[in-house]
């Protein structure tokens, strides 16, 4: 659109705006509404925004109120504790390995990218059953470490550090070189500080994969204790813990699972937006 664009087209162009964005909101209301609902409200008005009456039951199950037999709450610890550590060990390791391929010199560092660059075209489902059958052979098959060691290093996140590092001109470290910063040093206390764009890049894909990610952990986990906020909505949808629909419940353990990334998001989304341009601008 142009300074010169008529007033006319303006308004249709903006209304269409409008109108794609509620058809992919409206879905996010009715999950709002439909977890203040009754169940038999739910059943009757499924997509209706107004809760007629009012209630308060899903919520109260939720958080434990009146003795709920629905762990959600070990269900969300589980998630922070699992999204927390994976991010933390992404953000440190994809940084390290991203910069030893981008400034290293070292035989094999092109097919080692390369490498990296085909484990990002396999398809996940491909790799549950190499899962099952390493942490079955590890021994820490159900066990926090089965879930958190086979993700703590990410292929894309090495690749977007790795170009993020070749921005950054040579001179600078050399200057660092020159004082008698080490490899180490030169990279925690010169290069990193000026990758904090990629870094937030970075921890927000991280957090949100490990977040959602319910195959590696269905693959690798088989007690209550040990499920996750999407395993344990998986559970809950499927029946499995409970009968009949549910669905103020089920919508409310739903919003539950998507308030963390939203927030995330939403509180770094310019940082996001920068880091992935300049992430992938150069190769």
């Amino acid at each position: 659109m142009t300074a010169r664009t008529p007033t006319w087209k303006l308004a249709l162009f903006y209304g269409l705006l409008i109108l794609f964005a509620l058809f992919f909101i409206y879905p996010f209301f009715i999950q709002i509404a439909t977890s203040f609902k009754s169940d038999a409200a739910a059943t009757d008005n499924p997509l209706g925004l107004i809760p007629n009456p009012l209630d308060l039951s899903a919520w109260k199950r939720i958080f434990g109120i009146g003795g709920s037999a629905v762990p959600i709450m070990t269900w969300t610890q589980n998630s922070f504790l699992v999204a927390i550590v994976i991010t933390a060990g992404r953000v440190f390791l994809d940084s390290l390995a991203g910069y030893a391929l981008s400034r290293l010199k070292f035989r094999g560092r092109g097919f080692l990218f390369a490498t990296v660059l085909a484990v990002m075209s396999v398809p996940g489902v491909a790799l549950l059953i190499p899962k099952f059958l390493m942490v079955k052979y590890l021994g820490i098959y159900d066990t926090y470490t089965a879930m958190i060691l086979p993700l703590i290093v990410d292929a894309a996140g090495v690749f977007i550090m790795k170009q993020f590092f070749d921005t950054i001109p040579v001179s600078i470290e050399e200057a660092a070189r020159i004082d008698g910063a080490s490899v180490f040093r030169t990279f925690w206390s010169v290069v990193l500080p000026m990758a904090k764009p990629a870094l937030l890049t970075l921890t927000i894909l991280s957090f949100q994969g490990s977040w959602n990610e319910f195959t590696h952990f269905l693959v690798t986990t088989q007690s209550p204790e040990r499920k996750t906020l999407v395993t344990g909505l998986a559970s809950l949808a499927s029946g499995e813990l409970s009968s009949g629909t549910q669905y103020p419940l089920k919508l409310g353990a739903a919003l539950l699972t998507t308030i963390p990334v939203a927030i995330l998001f939403f509180a770094f989304q310019r940082h996001f937006t920068r880091g992935a341009n300049e992430g992938g601008v150069k190769g």
